[in-house]
């Protein structure tokens, strides 16, 4: 009873919170109408795979895939699967996900920037036949991803990459999955959508700019002078923000062939008021 009114205590807006249940447990209106609401499971994946989507399609792609980088027991990967359903419902394009993940859980720690206080080897360990059995389509990618990540197109040779779901937990495991953006610019959307997990937290976690996924970030923009991983301030700037607004980046790859490409409304223009 304490938390409850607690919560309640704590939101702002408790009016449209409840609204947002509503929705999206009655499923009303249009998935991608829901989806702009955030009234479905997982706003932020839906977020991603929707513009996405939309994107692609107007770069006239007729396929692309998506990634989640730790796939933990599957639940992520599992309603990735269904936003990708969803968005080929609606938009002229194939949609085709890949989940990498070791399967044994986290590796052990491997110095203070992995936040060794917080996370413990073994944390998030995969059932592998029972995911596997609840999948459609998508594809394990199994292994650590700093042996994984540099086979993957030769290995699995997807559709270009629309979105890119990090849930590592880990500095290091991060970095290492950074290493997806050394593949030729055939392999990405010139613009890539971007959830990072871990990067807001609470007292325990204290994520800051010198450890974990934010200090992978830094470290990447750091080292790349084309690319760039770039906060979403069209995100921000809403009047009422969600915390997974907060976790949303675009990978931008200022020298893609194809990053200047017209993809706007063709029609801008303010004529003279009488």
């Amino acid at each position: 009873m304490i938390k409850s009114i607690s919560r309640l205590l704590l939101n702002p807006h408790p009016l449209r919170s409840l609204a947002i249940r509503s929705i999206r447990k009655l499923k009303l209106g249009r998935w991608d109408e829901r989806v702009r609401l955030g009234a479905v499971q997982r706003p932020h994946y839906a977020y991603c795979v929707w513009h996405a989507a939309n994107l692609a399609c107007r770069l006239g792609y007729d396929r692309m895939s998506l990634l989640e980088f730790g796939v933990a027991g599957g639940n992520g990967l599992v309603n990735l699967e269904c936003h990708a359903a969803e968005a080929s419902k609606l938009l002229p394009i194939g949609i085709d996900v890949y989940g990498f993940d070791t399967g044994e859980g986290l590796p052990r720690p491997r110095d203070y920037r992995d936040l060794p206080y917080h996370w413990k080897g073994g944390f998030y360990k995969m059932d592998v036949p029972a995911l596997r059995s609840r999948l459609k389509g998508a594809k394990l990618v199994l292994g650590e991803v700093e042996h994984t990540v540099p086979r993957f197109f030769s290995d699995h040779r997807p559709a270009p990459i629309g979105a890119i779901f990090f849930d590592l937990d880990y500095y290091s495991s991060t970095i290492a999955a950074f290493r997806i953006f050394d593949g030729g610019e055939e392999h990405f959307l010139p613009r890539v959508y971007c959830y990072l997990d871990d990067v807001i937290g609470s007292e325990v976690e204290l994520y800051n700019d010198y450890t974990g996924v934010r200090l992978a970030v830094h470290e990447f923009n750091e080292s790349h002078k084309a690319k760039k991983l770039g906060n979403s301030y069209h995100l921000l700037s809403r009047p009422i923000s969600e915390s997974w607004q907060h976790q949303i980046v675009v990978y931008h790859d200022f020298e893609h062939p194809r990053y200047s490409e017209f993809v706007s409304a063709d029609e801008q223009q303010t004529p003279l008021r009488k």
